[in-house]
């Protein structure tokens, strides 16, 4: 009797090699996906869980991994023994991939139509005005806005969910009957996030393909999946009907990937990591209103550290050499005040002018108009003197670790750089000790000194960044969006870190994030952003109780409910 699945992975085990030793890094997995199923993979970076899916697609690299053992049946061939050239034939046409960056998935040197233009000539015999009419329907099909004018943009002329639905027309373009998306929205805004989700379930309806939906979001994962399969160390832990999964999850890993992402409805002491999960220490102590008020009187009994008045930031962009120039207003007459002690969550889609408002106070791009006031002086004039003395008390963590980080640079020498700049410390000596020091508050191990930042994970990296800003000894920290790129337990990690340092040296943040769940978790007073201006502004807790305005209302609504 033929076998029923779309897909059936059995015993399948994947090596990667070095020229000298081999690793498994896929360990004997099973599973399968039926016709007109969504089926999720979720775990962290590093759990297999895009390797596995790459092994499907036939991408897996050659020169460095190979399949140890298994098989991978599609439609009951098999695939593992497959040519390149027999894949060309499937790849695109039956299975279709979306991947998690569409900007390094898309041609920057083609515009939106060709590329998906490219598809088609290779898979159908449509002639080139039915091909252009079957591209527009896609466009359409995806939601996207003036299908024509997309057409004939370039990927860098269009916005990030923009580029994310032109992948997904290329996906469904030949009508696979298997789409495999790999962490589709992950950099997305929550609202971005949520039409790019009810898309994909909309598709998936209309066309009974089935879905493997790679992600390490789980809220995103229990409201699109019929089942769930759980990936930890290259091995699958735990397989179920979604409900199940998270209703009464039974591995301690599962419990940890549902447990540390912070709730909307109530706000831990501290956010439990895969750890705690794993050694059964999960603290459930909770911030109670009485301990939230207590502490707000006492952040508003004081003068605020920083006053931002009326400020403006326009950028002007030119049309041509015979045309005058265009004014956009990124920040609009923004007003606010920031307490000594206290989080400020900055939230907004994107484009909403967090960042450039970030930038003004850190006098990094300068207000067009308007004054920010940093311990009752106006910084907005100030000599390049006296914005060095500054620099040392308003500091940022980048997004990006990464690319904030000099790769010729050892870590230690990193972070005593602009140590020796501000003269902290009198010796190399004195300022080792303290780096040492700092890497072991922010839970690194005292070698991580003279180790470079390739040979840190994401996570240990942003703790890197970290350690660096705060062996300034600033007064004021901007996170911009400094945890959305991490998984959901070093996200946990870090925000416990970043909680832990500021009732140890009494820092205070601007918490700038498009993760609203983050954002309340963390936040005092919320700052509601939209087209440069401020929408909404108070008591975090209010504010997501109940919101006032119509697009924090919207924002809140789109924030997954899954879980």
């Amino acid at each position: 009797m033929p076998n029923k699945d779309l897909l059936n992975v059995k015993d399948l085990s994947i090596s990667f090699f070095d020229g000298k030793t081999e690793k498994k890094i896929i360990k004997s997995i099973s599973f399968q996906v039926k016709p007109n199923e969504i089926l999720a993979v979720i775990g962290e970076s590093g759990s297999g869980k895009s390797i596995s899916s790459l092994a499907i697609m036939g991408l897996l690299p050659k020169q460095i991994s190979k399949i140890t053992s298994g098989s991978i049946l599609f439609e009951n061939i098999e695939l593992t023994n497959y040519s390149e050239q027999n894949y060309l034939k499937i790849r695109g046409n039956d299975i279709a991939m979306i991947f998690q960056e569409p900007m390094s998935s898309l041609n920057p040197s083609m515009r939106c139509g060709r590329q998906v233009e490219e598809i088609l000539r290779q898979h159908s015999t449509l002639s080139a005005s039915e091909v252009k009419s079957e591209i527009l329907q896609l466009f359409e099909k995806v939601k996207l806005p003036n299908p024509n004018r997309i057409f004939k943009s370039y990927p860098h002329e269009i916005s990030g969910g923009q580029k994310q639905r032109v992948m997904i027309a290329m996906a469904i373009a030949c009508k696979p009957k298997l789409l495999i998306a790999d962490e589709p929205t992950t950099a997305l805004d929550v609202t971005v996030q949520k039409e790019i989700l009810e898309l994909l379930k909309t598709l998936q309806k209309e066309t009974k393909m089935s879905i493997l939906f790679i992600s390490h979001d789980l809220s995103l994962v229990a409201e699109l999946a019929d089942k769930v399969l759980v990936m930890y160390k290259g091995e699958i832990v735990e397989q179920d009907k979604t409900q199940i999964i998270f209703n009464s999850p039974k591995h301690n890993y599962t419990k940890a990937l549902i447990g540390a992402r912070p709730s909307t409805a109530y706000r831990l002491k501290k956010l439990p990591t895969i750890s705690d999960f794993m050694e059964g220490e999960v603290n459930t102590k909770l911030i109670t209103i009485e301990d939230r008020k207590k502490n707000h009187e006492k952040i508003y009994a004081q003068s605020p550290l920083l006053e931002v008045i009326d400020v403006e930031k326009i950028y002007l962009s030119s049309k041509g050499f015979f045309s005058k120039d265009i004014a956009f207003k990124a920040v609009d007459g923004v007003s606010f005040k920031v307490y000594p002690g206290e989080t400020l969550g900055l939230v907004g889609e994107s484009g909403c002018g967090k960042s450039t408002l970030g930038n003004a106070i850190l006098q990094l791009d300068k207000a067009t108009s308007g004054i920010i006031k940093y311990n009752g002086k106006d910084i907005t004039g100030l000599r390049k003197k006296e914005l060095r003395r500054l620099r040392k008390d308003i500091q940022i963590i980048f997004q990006d670790p990464f690319a904030s980080l000099n790769p010729r640079l050892t870590v230690g020498n990193a972070i005593i750089e602009p140590m020796k700049v501000h003269k902290i410390g009198n010796s190399y000596a004195e300022r080792k000790e303290k780096v040492i020091e700092l890497l072991e508050k922010v839970g690194l191990e005292a070698y991580a000194f003279s180790r470079y930042p390739h040979e840190f994970s994401g996570g240990q990296r942003q703790r890197i960044g970290i350690a660096r800003t705060i062996a300034l000894e600033p007064q004021l920290i901007v996170c911009d969006e400094s945890v959305s790129a991490l998984d959901i337990s070093v996200q946990a990690q870090v925000l416990n870190l970043l909680n832990n340092l500021k009732e140890q040296f009494g820092f205070t943040y601007i918490f700038i994030s498009h993760d609203l769940a983050v954002v309340k978790y963390m936040a005092d007073q919320l700052l509601v952003m939209n087209q440069g201006r401020i929408e909404e502004l108070g008591d975090a807790d209010k504010i997501y109780e109940s919101p006032v305005k119509d697009y924090t209302k919207k924002l809140i609504h789109a924030i997954p409910k899954g879980l």
